[in-house]
């Protein structure tokens, strides 16, 4: 079992490439300061990695 990990936008998508806007909808972002909880698997990790500016990530215990 992969271990998962907490997604929360922390600030808005706009004026960013569309790349970025797509790859927030994908995490399944779609506002300000909402949360997801995601198994962190390589792609899940590479998605977090080119929107880290826009997100603050947590490791979920349990």
């Amino acid at each position: 079992m992969a271990k998962k990990i907490k997604v929360t936008q922390v600030k808005s998508v706009i004026d960013r490439p569309e790349r970025q806007k797509r790859t927030m909808v994908a995490l399944g972002l779609k506002k300000l300061h909402s949360s997801v909880e995601v198994e962190a698997t390589p792609q899940i990790l590479g998605m977090v990695e080119k929107v880290n500016h826009l997100i603050k990530v947590e490791e979920v215990k349990g």
